[in-house]
């Protein structure tokens, strides 16, 4: 059983790097995909071991979609119109 306890482990922590870097790189460009990805890996990897980089990513993710759709908007809605 030790085994698989640091199999989960180590694909909890991968994925917890992942979610991290998918956050930090969706910072600087491609938000809403890599915010979502980063998000989704981090919720994985909690699940498993919960650890600091996976919340990071989690924060980060939600960071990144927020920043992108304020610069959508920012830049006149990109096509969207909303309003009356």
């Amino acid at each position: 059983m030790a085994g698989h306890y640091a199999s989960t482990r180590q694909n909890s922590n991968a994925m917890a790097v992942a979610s991290l870097v998918c956050g930090i790189v969706g910072l600087f460009l491609a938000g809403i995909p890599l915010g979502v990805i980063a998000i989704v890996l981090g919720m994985l990897a909690n699940r498993g071991t919960p650890t600091g980089m996976a919340k990071a990513g989690v924060i980060l993710g939600a960071i990144d979609i927020v920043l992108a759709i304020v610069a959508i908007a920012a830049m006149g809605g990109g096509g969207w119109y909303i309003g009356g």
